[in-house]
């Protein structure tokens, strides 16, 4: 028994001589070693070493050493989209939309050039767009429609036919919206169907503010309510930027690039900014005057016609409003720039050498207080006229309402309170509202507009009217160009509001620039 240990050694002597492992020579491992060194009385002791693929794994017992072969495990081929043939990608990028093909074009540099081929968006034209085309005959003229198929490619530069089919596009919306656009209404001096028109644009809001490293946090419009002549836009989030890092804010409008009238516009893809106002953010809570508050937030009004509610003893943001005017909204919200605003044209002055009062006379008033779906007064006041000797301090006074008139004294409707909302709360802050004046000249075109808020305010002074004993608000706005001062009487019979004095303020440079005169 002593000499089976001996010649199972020259056995392994013998296999190793050969140079070649067991494992490499098929024999598979050495098995038969572990019976017979316990045979033997020697302890088996046994230890491993690990190996990387496509190289040698060592065990070592006491008196065996085995050697095994792992062959290499092959790499997983790369399969990024980015590692494939132009030719693939071309053929992938055949079967996109007009709008996936802008936004994979925004992937990198060669995805650009690929997605600029002439051949795909020729196809996207051609299918959007058929031309008539004319093939001419010996005996007849035959007219028919059929895709550009046979038209130049080569000869266009990269990028041709998507800079021509997203012009025509463009202009097709442009029409349709200039259609919507021309109607007229008879009080306000404003698109009649504005509605309509900004939904056929595709037309939306979004606000950028920017903190002091300079990152730019973007919020799109949570809630709208249109009204005669102004919209309401909000802008609430769970997520707002620090009150105390930011510097500014913009408001823009944002328009689709490609809009489909079958689909809502997306917030992915290729859209239009064009800057509306920009707004300074820096001591907020110092520079601003407050306009109201409730149990849960305080109001902070900014001009032009932007409200920032803050969390009460947070100082945090809670929502932002902002109201728009219907004058030129469409072209201020799309024919600006990321970062200019739309330049507003002039307006040329048609001289009069006969009135002696031309320009004080023949103004018509449209004035809404509302706020959100609330509408508090709607109402035209005509025929609104200026003396000479009313002039001063560089203003036109307006009487729209007289104190002493009792007949033209006017009540608001409903319980007067600035509605609010965010994704958690709803609230309204007593004494507020949005306040929109529309002016026009004797021609009857919007002289003076503007859409803000404002609050009413409790006189000291008591009521001087009979009819009207009670305590006394008003309300006043000013801005460059004119000043609207209300003074209202509140009725606690009755439990509502009389404007019983309307006054409007228009600045002689106004007058005087759109009419050409010199007062």
């Amino acid at each position: 028994m002593a000499a089976a240990p001996g010649r199972a050694q020259q056995q392994r002597g013998r296999g190793m001589a050969g140079g070649a492992p067991l494992g490499a020579a098929g024999l598979g491992p050495p098995r038969v070693f572990a019976p017979l060194a316990a045979a033997a009385g020697l302890r088996s002791s046994s230890r491993s070493f690990a190996a990387r693929p496509g190289e040698y794994s060592e065990t070592v017992n006491t008196n065996t050493k085995s050697l095994y072969w792992r062959s290499p495990i092959k790499p997983k081929p790369n399969m990024c989209i980015e590692s494939m043939p132009s030719e693939m990608l071309m053929k992938i990028f055949s079967y996109l939309d007009a709008v996936s093909l802008l936004c994979v074009s925004c992937v990198n540099k060669r995805f650009y050039h690929l997605a600029n081929d002439n051949g795909i968006w020729l196809k996207i034209y051609s299918g959007c767009f058929p031309p008539k085309r004319t093939i001419w005959k010996v005996k007849s003229v035959q007219t028919e429609t059929g895709p550009l198929s046979c038209a130049p490619i080569q000869d266009r530069k990269p990028g041709y036919w998507k800079k021509e089919y997203i012009l025509k596009q463009m202009a097709a919306v442009t029409a349709r919206v200039m259609q919507l656009v021309k109607p007229v209404d008879l009080y306000t001096g404003l698109p009649s169907r504005i509605k309509k028109a900004i939904k056929a644009s595709g037309l939306s809001w979004m606000i950028v503010l920017k903190d002091r490293n300079g990152k730019e946090h973007v919020m799109e419009q949570a809630d709208l309510f249109f009204k005669d002549t102004s919209v309401t836009i909000f802008w609430y989030s769970a997520s707002w930027p620090c009150l105390d890092t930011l510097l500014s804010l913009k408001l823009l409008g944002v328009t689709p690039l490609l809009l489909d009238q079958s689909k809502a516009p997306s917030k992915n893809g290729p859209r239009r900014r064009s800057l509306i106002a920009e707004y300074d953010f820096f001591n907020l809570t110092e520079s601003n005057v407050t306009l109201g508050a409730d149990k849960l937030v305080q109001l902070f009004s900014l001009d032009p016609g932007l409200l920032v509610g803050l969390w009460k003893g947070k100082n945090e943001i809670a929502f932002v409003m902002a109201s728009l005017h219907y004058h030129q909204l469409l072209e201020r919200s799309t024919l600006g720039s990321a970062t200019v605003q739309y330049a507003l044209p002039s307006n040329k002055p048609i001289l009069d050498d006969i009135d002696p009062e031309y320009g004080l006379h023949d103004y018509d008033l449209h004035l809404d207080m509302h706020s959100g779906s609330c509408t508090y007064l709607c109402g035209t006041f005509k025929s609104l006229f200026c003396r000479k000797g009313d002039i001063e301090n560089g203003y036109l006074r307006l009487t729209v309402v007289s104190l002493k008139d009792n007949t033209k004294h006017v009540p608001l409707i409903g319980t007067v309170g600035l509605c609010w909302e965010t994704d958690a709360f709803k609230g309204n802050v007593k004494d507020c509202y949005v306040m929109d004046v529309t002016l026009l000249d004797e021609t009857r075109k919007p002289f003076w507009c503007f859409s803000a808020p404002v609050c009413m305010e409790l006189s000291s002074k008591a009521s001087s009217l009979y009819d009207y004993m009670g305590c006394v608000y008003t309300t006043d706005y000013a801005d460059a160009e004119g000043k609207v001062c209300v003074e209202l009487v509140w009725l606690e019979e009755t439990k509502e509001y009389f404007i019983v004095s309307l006054v409007i303020y228009v600045s002689t440079e106004k007058v005087n620039n759109w009419y050409g005169t010199n007062y």
